[in-house]
């Protein structure tokens, strides 16, 4: 079983709330193969309640991830927060189809939360990732100023004139 630092042993803990930390390094990505990330530092806080019928886990995540600027390639922090709220019941068979409800055999005694963790952080990165110097432009790179060589030079400078192309669809809008 992947990450065995991630399992709860919950048959030995009373009714009631239950504090986990775990500070989660690139290891933990490299254990799932996942190598988008040049490095990771990302604190996890779990609070697990547990009832007499089922538990609840609440996990909130907070860090940065070092990736790739995907216009320029140049590696930034990248800052990162996740939430998830699982709910854990038992039945005759593990299920885990649903994203928010997972269901564990009777008599299991301990729950590996890892694969939560690792959907949660890796959901938590933005699609699109770009480096916050392109934005405030403090970023000095060679591929921008490549970038900013090719764009397009020309520029409309008189905004009011028609393309007579959509005239006749504008003629549809008032035609009512």
């Amino acid at each position: 079983m992947k990450q065995k630092e991630f399992n709860i042993p919950f048959s030995g803990l009373k009714q009631g709330k239950h504090h986990f930390n775990y500070q989660i390094d690139n290891t933990f990505f490299d254990s799932f193969g996942y190598d988008e990330f040049n490095a990771a530092d990302v604190n996890l806080d779990v609070v697990l309640y547990k009832s007499s019928t089922m538990l609840e886990l609440d996990l909130e995540a907070s860090g940065t991830v070092n990736v790739n600027c995907d216009i320029t390639s140049e590696p930034y922090e990248q800052p990162i927060d996740g939430e998830l709220h699982l709910v854990v019941k038992f039945g005759e068979e593990f299920n885990d189809e649903d994203d928010e409800i997972l269901i564990l055999p009777h008599g299991e005694h301990q729950l590996n939360i890892a694969q939560y963790v690792y959907e949660m952080l890796v959901l938590a990165v933005p699609q699109k990732r770009i480096h916050p110097g392109i934005e405030d432009g403090t970023l000095q790179s060679e591929v921008l100023d490549r970038l900013n060589e090719l764009r397009p030079k020309e520029k409309r400078t008189d905004k009011e004139e028609n393309d007579p192309r959509w005239d006749e669809l504008k003629k549809l809008l008032t035609d009512k």
